[in-house]
């Protein structure tokens, strides 16, 4: 079986190698967001949810049919070091290896997960509210009009309302915060 299967939906995510930033400017992120959007689209890929964090990414991601999640990460994240290395005047490698992945495998699973990917610039102290950190896609869970369809759809399949989302990340941080066992 391939590691990664039409219609499932994966956690995935990345560090920087020795935890180093991989994103050190504003400028960094939104290349990094426009190269995940060109390439989700180009290998389908429904890319549901997102962090980028500056020594480290999540992503809640859907292979869709006949799409490859495999050629998107590594299309998306090579081109996306090619460029740091350009702008930083780096050299050598920016991650730790490849990205790793969890295979989502029910709802309940998929819910903490997401609450974990939207939480990790709180957790992390980088910002007080979930709604401030603006290299994520939260706003689009808490019930931006602009919503990414597809995040849209998934949000209201599995608990309704953008308000009741909202609920749920801040009950998550209440009580369940960094007991999560994902990898960062």
């Amino acid at each position: 079986m391939p590691k990664y299967a039409d219609e499932h939906i994966y956690h995935v995510y990345n560090r920087g190698a020795h935890r180093s930033a991989i994103f050190r400017k504003s400028a960094h992120y939104h290349r990094c967001m426009e190269l995940i959007r060109k390439n989700s689209e180009r290998y389908h890929v429904s890319v549901l949810a997102y962090c980028l964090m500056p020594n480290h990414y999540h992503m809640l991601v859907r292979q869709d049919l006949k799409g490859s999640i495999s050629r998107f990460l590594q299309t998306t994240f090579n081109a996306y070091v090619q460029y740091f290395n350009m702008m930083e005047k780096h050299s050598g490698t920016l991650f730790q290896g490849p990205a790793k992945s969890k295979h989502i495998d029910s709802n309940a699973q998929l819910m903490r997960c997401l609450a974990y990917i939207h939480t990790n610039p709180v957790r992390a102290s980088l910002v007080r509210n979930v709604r401030d950190w603006e290299y994520s896609d939260y706003a689009v869970w808490a019930g931006d009009p602009e919503a990414n369809l597809a995040s849209k759809h998934l949000r209201d399949f599995l608990i309704g309302s953008g308000k009741t989302y909202e609920a749920f990340v801040r009950a998550y941080l209440a009580d369940a915060g960094d007991s999560e066992d994902w990898e960062t």
